[in-house]
């Protein structure tokens, strides 16, 4: 059966909590570093959903889920709703101190910590020109067969469609196959990051 890539539907939701925990390790499972398997999701993957699902697809193997792009096309906006809506109930249900005895990695204590740092918009000098951003997770079984191309270019489609000028992206200064991805598609670096690379591209 052919890849399918569709909009996604909130009945998604298990499913991009799966693969951004089996992709969360800079492309690689991070299972074993969480003893919380949703709250990677929590955070990368599930606002976007909520917040415009129009901006949001998923490529289907077989009936199953094994990929998405998420995105927002006004970064700022976004923020300021994860501020006010999405992380103060996150905030709550994991609070700060976290109790240490439920934390299995370094990584899932600074996942707690990101959730609770201020997410008000910052005037970084690129955003008027790539105001949109986006994440992108495929499981192994759907990575090298061009699902990440085809959920690329539909989301292009729909940002031209809806006249938004740029995108951009953080990726991990490790992940050297995703940072060849971007830049094949088009995405040039914005600035050098302590963790990696800002990558922007215009739509």
């Amino acid at each position: 059966m052919p890849i399918l890539i569709r909009p996604a539907v909130y009945s998604d939701i298990p499913y991009l909590y799966e693969i951004c925990l089996k992709t969360g390790d800079s492309g690689k499972d991070a299972s074993a570093l969480f003893n919380d398997p949703c709250l990677l999701g929590q955070y990368y993957a599930a606002p976007y959903l909520f917040y415009d699902p129009s901006l949001c697809f998923i490529a289907e193997n077989d009936l199953t889920p094994e990929g998405y792009i998420i995105a927002t096309a006004d970064t700022e906006a976004f923020n300021t709703w994860m501020e006010k809506e999405w992380l103060p109930p996150l905030r709550r249900r994991y609070p700060q101190p976290y109790p240490q005895e439920r934390l299995k990695s370094p990584e899932e204590a600074h996942s707690i910590s990101r959730i609770h740092s201020s997410h008000l918009p910052v005037a970084d000098p690129w955003q008027a020109a790539y105001p949109a951003h986006l994440h992108i997770d495929l499981l192994p079984s759907l990575q090298g067969k061009g699902s990440g191309r085809a959920l690329m270019e539909t989301l292009f489609k729909k940002l031209e469609e809806i006249h938004c000028p740029g995108i951009q992206l953080g990726v991990s200064g490790t992940n050297i196959g995703a940072i060849g991805f971007y830049k094949k598609l088009g995405f040039s670096i914005l600035e050098e990051k302590t963790w990696g690379l800002q990558m922007g591209k215009a739509i």
